[in-house]
């Protein structure tokens, strides 16, 4: 049965499109109803994102570099705080879009400068986008452009551009690798050297050797000429066959796997007809009907990010982070849930800045597994503080939680819809027996986490609960 109501509706919306629906913020998004969520979701760049913290002041005083574990806590951390969920939720596409791994491109400035040239973009043009993101260090690292030289043109980035980034598998032949190559000759890396006086990082940049390019006539996809790597990129981007690439792909993360292809038509006129815009293209997705069908809900395996971000949103560590940074503490400590929560995830298949090639995660069921299961039901006692490892909430106030729910039907309740937990009546009754058993006392701070890690376990191991 589709979704009924707007709060229904907002809910799934800020699933898929934000990082999980707590309470709060479906007050906040659905004030003026789903329309009126649908913009302040997208319209998000005169929102105060609520997150300050500047990564190279994470730097531990001896180390030479800032260390990528701080970088991938960092921008964890941005997850949890930020009042624009839709920004870092299309940062995360993106970086899974145009894979580049830290396994290969050891440089944190690099890895650093590509999340934030996502981010920048994010729901921009993409046009710009994907210009941006084919100069970027990392991605010229990564794909060995800066070895791309007239004469000896490597084949890499110009294959991957087409098959991964616009075009998708059997849209070109390997003659047009093989010109767009030459194209892209004497792309490359420079970097700045340390300024002491201003103390500003080192930054790589993007760096054109005109010596090296390959200036001969050329013929890519049909377009002739002494063709330049952005006449090709221009190219790509004016091709049909890119907008419903990208729509496509936009579809099947956000939407549902497998989307009808007049879906993806439709969604790729969209897309074509207002120059490669990313918002006007996510909002048309946002207002579709099929957004809204009984297809879509509860339809997309959560990502690791899906399956821990959110949970810490719906606890509120994200105004619990901007506080402890507000006092003055030590920024590096107030990233430790960020931290530890990198750690579930890389345990539950998801690291963060280490795709495992350049395709990407392979998401949807490939996130299940006997293994990752493990993490993930064993999330809940991290959460409640109550595992013997990586604790997240020492000092937060449990007890608060249940706002006087003092039952265990009242407690599941709870504890059900502050976690977004769709759960069927069988298992719910299952959950109540559970907290009645361990509900042995008063409620306190102790007996909180005894019963929400408890309860949340049960949860977190049903199959509905691994679906957004």
């Amino acid at each position: 049965m589709p979704l009924q109501t707007d709060r229904e509706k907002g809910a799934h919306l800020l699933r898929r499109f934000g990082l999980g629906a707590s309470e709060a913020e479906l007050d906040y998004y659905l004030k003026d109803g789903l329309n009126g969520a649908v913009d302040r979701l997208t319209e998000y760049e005169s929102i105060d994102e609520g997150f300050s913290i500047n990564p190279f002041d994470l730097q531990p005083e001896k180390a030479k570099n800032l260390p990528m574990p701080i970088v991938t806590a960092w921008w964890i951390a941005r997850m949890i705080s930020t009042r624009r969920p839709l920004q870092e939720k299309m940062t995360l596409f993106w970086h899974d879009h145009f894979a580049t791994s830290a396994s290969k491109v050891k440089a944190s400035e690099m890895m650093l400068q590509q999340n934030e040239t996502l981010r920048q973009y994010a729901t921009g043009n993409f046009r710009s986008l994907l210009m941006n993101v084919s100069k970027d260090p990392a991605m010229l690292f990564w794909l060995d452009n800066q070895e791309n030289v007239r004469g000896k043109p490597n084949e890499n980035f110009a294959r991957e551009v087409m098959e991964l980034f616009t075009l998708g598998v059997g849209n070109y032949s390997e003659k047009d690798v093989q010109e767009a190559a030459r194209a892209f000759t004497g792309w490359s890396v420079a970097r700045s050297r340390r300024n002491v006086s201003d103390d500003q990082p080192p930054k790589a940049e993007f760096l054109f050797r005109p010596r090296l390019h390959d200036s001969s006539m050329k013929v890519v996809l049909g377009k002739s000429g002494q063709l330049t790597g952005e006449d090709v990129l221009n190219h790509l981007c004016d091709m049909p066959r890119t907008a419903e690439y990208i729509s496509e792909k936009l579809l099947t993360w956000f939407a549902y796997p497998e989307p009808e292809p007049a879906f993806v038509k439709r969604i790729a006129k969209v897309f074509r007809d207002s120059n490669l815009d990313i918002k006007t293209t996510l909002k048309a997705i946002m207002r579709s009907s099929e957004f809204y069908s009984d297809k879509a809900e509860r339809a997309i395996v959560k990502t690791p990010v899906d399956f821990v971000v959110p949970t810490m949103r719906q606890l509120g560590f994200g105004p619990i982070m901007r506080e402890t940074v507000s006092r003055g503490v030590d920024n590096r400590l107030a990233l430790l849930p960020a931290a530890s929560a990198g750690t579930t995830m890389k345990n539950m298949g998801m690291q963060l800045l280490y795709p495992p090639d350049v395709a990407g995660w392979e998401g949807g069921e490939g996130w299940i597994s006997s293994a990752t299961m493990v993490e993930r039901i064993g999330w809940s006692a991290s959460l409640f503080g109550t595992g013997k490892g990586r604790r997240l909430g020492n000092g937060y106030p449990y007890e608060a939680l249940f706002n006087g729910a003092a039952t265990p039907t009242e407690i599941v309740d709870r504890l059900t819809s502050l976690f977004d937990a769709k759960v069927n009546p069988e298992r719910k009754k299952i959950l109540v027996v559970n907290a009645e058993k361990e509900l042995t006392g008063p409620m306190s701070r102790a007996m909180a986490q005894k019963v929400g890690s408890s309860v949340t376990r049960l949860m977190f191991a049903t199959p509905e609960f691994q679906f957004a």
